[in-house]
């Protein structure tokens, strides 16, 4: 994903970033692939 520091400085404030990274990361691949509506319509079956 291109990171090679963290901003936070405790270990579970790194965690916390690590998540947050990995899910914008995840949730741009689905993006990409699906497409918005897609998207919005599975998120929406699922509750999300």
């Amino acid at each position: 994903m291109g990171y090679t520091h963290f901003l936070a400085r405790r270990l579970a404030n790194v965690g916390t970033e690590m998540s947050l990274d990995v899910l914008a990361y995840n949730l741009k691949r689905v993006l990409k692939t699906l497409g918005f509506s897609k998207t919005m319509k599975a998120m929406r079956l699922t509750g999300a």
